[in-house]
């Protein structure tokens, strides 16, 4: 046990497992009994607090919104890079490139394209979908193009909004990939403003109210169901349709699977869903 940690009983780990989950839907394992401990003692710490009982004691009775964002924000997980599983970017461009042929121009407006990267982290999925597409599509920038980017985690999102990496970001991208970033200083990269003006950051808990309606293009929701229990993964999957457009597609996370939560999709490539039409999802159900 590290220096400044605090025992975690049963009881005690029960009632945290109990609020995460009412709280952010997040799911947690016995397994995670060592990093709920690590995570939430420095909490404890610095509010003077005997244990982790009190902790709970604390936020139930006296807590305010910045403390049960410091909880959540304690016990979320931010895994990414830039242009993870590729293979869902390479997908994006060619439904993109489809959406440009065949969407009408708006009489007195600009074309719309709407993208969703729910669970966005740090930000390296937004940015990636932002630079693939204005890379390959540069007319983008003449169109009503926006990406919504989401996370229940302040600290990420804070972080995201910067737009600046250190260079070891960049480690294992082809040259190709790397010429799209800019360079800040000696070790830092930067998004390049055309991508950055593109992206809206805002902080949004999946299992909460929704201040969003769509219709999405895309949306991706990877690595993010991991975290919930099979009711909820249902849940949030079939809201997640309802503001897809019809057609549209959904990326999950490699090890994520929608078939056994949710009947409102057709598996149309690895870890690529479509959004089925309200009469096949109701044949389905």
């Amino acid at each position: 046990m590290e220096y400044g940690e605090f025992p975690l009983s049963d009881k005690e780990f029960s009632r945290i497992r109990e609020r995460v989950y009412r709280i952010a839907g997040i799911s947690l394992s016995d397994a995670k009994r060592t990093l709920v401990i690590s995570r939430l003692s420095k909490l404890v710490r610095a509010l003077g607090l005997t244990g982790f009982s009190a902790y709970v004691d604390y936020l139930e009775a006296r807590g305010n919104a910045d403390d049960d964002q410091n909880f959540v924000n304690a016990l979320t997980t931010n895994l990414t890079r830039f242009f993870r599983e590729d293979h869902h970017f390479d997908h994006l461009v060619a439904h993109v490139g489809e959406l440009m042929e065949n969407r009408p121009r708006v009489r007195g407006g600009r074309p719309r394209l709407r993208i969703w990267s729910a669970g966005c982290s740090t930000g390296q999925e937004p940015y990636t979908i932002a630079l693939c597409l204005l890379d390959a599509f540069p007319e983008l920038k003449r169109w009503d193009f926006r990406i919504l980017a989401t996370d229940i985690d302040s600290n990420v999102v804070a972080k995201a909004a910067t737009g600046v990496y250190p260079v070891s970001e960049l480690n294992g991208l082809s040259r190709e990939r790397v010429a799209l970033f800019e360079k800040a200083g000696p070790d830092t990269i930067r998004i390049p403003a055309a991508a950055r003006q593109t992206i809206a950051f805002k902080l949004l808990n999946l299992i909460g109210p929704w201040p969003v309606k769509g219709p999405f293009d895309a949306i991706f929701c990877r690595n993010v169901a991991i975290y919930f229990d099979k009711p909820t993964q249902g849940v949030l999957f079939n809201r997640l349709g309802q503001v897809l457009a019809p057609g549209g597609f959904l990326y999950i996370g490699h090890s994520e699977n929608l078939q056994a939560v949710s009947s409102g999709f057709r598996l149309v490539g690895k870890t690529v869903y479509q959004r089925k039409a309200v009469s096949d999802a109701r044949d389905a159900a």
